[in-house]
């Protein structure tokens, strides 16, 4: 079993991985970790737990609506993509809050 070693938050980890995939999974954290330091950057410094959870949900959101193509972001157009990802942050931080609100 292969390893790559990945940086999350300043955070160092070594996660298995299939022999050939450490050069793929290096490039998907590096977007992983873009992905949590903008969700970070639109609700703020929630903790770690939080912001990986907010940014798991965003991801799977955009996921979801490529699967029936309801993407809103297509091509290479930044600040579109960024405006999605803070609307769909702050959508699920609401359902956090009240989430947590309930129990």
């Amino acid at each position: 079993m292969a390893k790559a070693d990945i940086i999350i938050r300043g955070k160092s980890y070594s996660v298995a991985c299939a022999p050939g995939q450490e050069v793929r999974l290096t490039a998907l954290s590096k977007e992983l970790d873009s992905r949590v330091q903008q969700i970070a950057d639109a609700v703020g410094d929630i903790g770690d737990d939080r912001i990986l959870l907010i940014t798991s949900l965003a991801l799977l959101d955009e996921l979801d609506a490529a699967r029936h193509g309801q993407a809103t972001a297509t091509g290479p157009d930044v600040d579109r993509a960024v405006q999605a990802l803070d609307d769909a942050a702050d959508r699920i931080l609401g359902l956090v809050n009240r989430i947590e609100g309930s129990t």
